[in-house]
C-alpha cells in the first residue's frame, strides 16, 4: 500500500530555503491530488512551531501531519527527497519527509505501522538518502 501511495506522490528537490518550505513542498502533491487542503499545509508548520520538532523522529527523516479535521480530504501520503539536508528546529537535519494525511486513526497507524517497516529494514535509510531520482526513491519502496 505504501508503494502505491507514494507512487504520483515523491519529489525530488536539491535544496530548500528552510524547512517550512520543505514541508510546503512535501505536501504539494497531496494537495494537488484532492487528498488535503491548505490549511493541513498550514497546521504541520504550526505544530511544529507549537510543539518544536517532534516530527524529526530519526536522524535525517520527518514525518511532518496533523489531525484529519485540519483539513484532510482523503488518505494520502507524499514524500520529499532533498539532496541537501534542511535545518528543523533545535539543528535537527532532515533530508526525508514523509508527509502522513489520514482521514481516521487506523489509516493513520497502518500508515506510520507500513512505514516503519520500511524504515527497520536494513540500509532503508541509506538507500533512501542516495536516491537521486524520483524512480530510485521509489525503487527502494518495496
Amino acid at each position: 500500500m505504501l508503494k502505491k501511495m507514494l507512487e504520483n506522490n515523491i519529489n525530488v528537490v536539491n535544496e530548500v530555503s528552510n524547512w517550512e518550505e520543505a514541508i510546503k513542498i512535501a505536501a504539494t502533491p497531496l494537495k494537488e491530488g484532492g487528498f488535503i487542503k491548505e490549511e493541513y499545509i498550514d497546521a504541520m508548520v504550526e505544530n511544529v512551531v507549537k510543539n518544536g520538532p517532534y516530527v524529526v523522529i530519526m536522524p535525517g527523516l520527518a514525518i511532518p501531519h496533523s489531525r484529519p479535521e485540519d483539513g484532510v480530504l482523503k488518505t494520502g501520503m507524499s514524500l520529499l527527497k532533498l539532496k541537501e539536508s534542511v535545518k528543523f528546529p533545535e539543528d535537527k537535519d532532515v533530508e526525508l519527509l514523509f508527509v502522513l494525511a489520514a482521514n481516521d486513526s487506523n489509516m493513520h497507524l497502518q500508515l506510520i505501522s507500513e512505514l516503519t517497516n520500511l524504515l527497520m529494514e536494513d540500509d532503508a535509510m541509506e538507500k533512501l538518502s542516495s536516491a537521486k531520482s524520483k524512480e530510485e526513491v521509489l525503487a527502494c519502496i518495496c
